[in-house]
């Protein structure tokens, strides 16, 4: 073996501080991260009971923006949805955390976002969920 192929000290120990932090944070899978998946989503908004006036990552919510809660993916990321019943897709990015994990939901979608796939009266869709990117800083542009 060559000296590239040696693994570093501080390689081995942000290896053990990773796997130190997925013991803490168990809702944080790397399967979930890397692949597809299927669930039910939900949509939420600014009129509903207990929706906070910041998001869980800290940004101001607003219900008008492209953007989604879940348990599943780091903040930052970028989440094709896919209503499975008439193929409409939406590219969200996850900035809050939901939705209850007693529902058996996969997602929340504030309601412009649910409504660009489905009729939000439906309240409830099947949808395919596919990471597009890891997280990013970068906003949304805004919609008119």
């Amino acid at each position: 073996m060559g000296e590239a192929s040696k693994i570093q000290p501080a390689q081995l120990a942000l290896f053990f501080l990773f796997v130190l932090f997925l013991e803490k944070a168990p809702h944080i899978t790397l399967p979930s991260f890397f692949s597809s998946g299927e669930g039910i989503a939900s949509w939420y908004g600014r009129s509903d009971a207990g929706i906070r006036f910041r998001t869980a990552d800290g940004e101001i919510f607003n219900d008008a923006r492209d953007t989604c809660a879940s348990w599943d993916f780091p903040f930052g990321t970028y989440l094709k949805i896919t209503d499975i019943a008439s193929g409409k897709s939406v590219i969200c990015r996850v900035n809050d955390r939901g939705p209850q994990n007693s529902l058996g939901r996969a997602v929340d979608l504030t309601k412009t976002c649910f409504s660009k796939i489905a009729d939000p009266a439906a309240g409830l869709i099947r949808v395919r969920i596919m990471p597009l990117s890891g997280p990013q800083e970068t906003p949304l542009p805004k919609t008119s």
